[in-house]
């Protein structure tokens, strides 16, 4: 019933949408329509650039994703490792975090250059903190029963790490891969904003410049559909964990 009451939602809210085009109660130059939409992506489908776009895009989100994962986790081992570090480096997230990345895209550009390796390091950038202090919050919330007993029995810090932090830290990592899912979307699509020539972004931004609505429209149904796609495939992962 929640999957049919869903469907149902979906369905009368195009239908809505394409009669008020329709009859002209708004314009659909601006407001676009969803046969419109359909039309725009049967194009992009036909001249091969749907594909080409989506595959760049795609492409430096997987990137960014699996790269600030892997710093973001190993920061966070480090620093549960040696809470002297963790001292020290606390007030530095902090500002790291609430820092507005798009901030850093002048820099990020003419260190990197205007292609695909600037977009995956604005991606990292703003999924690396949130993956780091994540994980962190995992890690220190083991239950400190367990820790207790373990060091009683002579465990030492790698047993600790190995047979209970990280285990125990599993449904962490899963919840925050899917954080960083949502945030490497954001990370490379704002990344094509600044500087591209081909992506989802891209054609964002051009469809806006020079007045399509339909292909803007178009290319956030094809993001929004990537996006879903990434996100089931950690939800799948998550079970997996759950089962074993």
């Amino acid at each position: 019933m929640i999957t049919l009451a869903r469907w149902a939602v979906l369905i009368a809210l195009l239908g809505v949408w394409e009669l008020a085009a329709a009859v002209g109660l708004i314009d659909a130059f601006v407001f676009s329509s969803p046969s419109r939409i359909f039309v725009a992506l049967k194009d992009l489908t036909a001249s091969g650039e749907l594909f080409l776009h989506a595959g760049v895009t795609l492409a430096e989100t997987l990137i960014g994703f699996i790269i600030s994962t892997a710093i973001g986790t190993a920061l966070a081992l480090l620093l549960w490792w040696n809470g002297r570090v963790k001292q020290i480096a606390e007030p530095y997230l902090v500002v790291l975090n609430s820092l507005p990345k798009i901030a850093l895209g002048p820099v990020i550009i003419i260190w990197f250059g205007s292609g695909m390796r600037a977009i995956v390091v604005m991606t990292v950038l703003i999924g690396v903190v949130v993956s780091l202090m994540t994980m962190l919050s995992g890690f220190e919330q083991t239950d400190k029963g367990k820790l207790l007993l373990m060091r009683s029995l002579g465990a030492s810090r790698m047993n600790v790490l190995l047979k209970l932090v990280i285990p125990s830290s599993l449904p962490t990592f899963v919840n925050m891969l899917k954080i960083n899912v949502g945030l490497s979307w954001i990370g490379s699509i704002m990344g094509e904003y600044l500087v591209s020539r081909a992506g989802i972004g891209y054609l964002i931004v051009y469809g806006g410049q020079v007045f399509k609505m339909d292909l803007v429209f178009a290319s956030t149904l094809v993001l929004c559909l990537l996006a879903t796609g990434m996100y089931a495939l950690v939800s799948l992962l998550e079970r997996i964990v759950r089962r074993h």
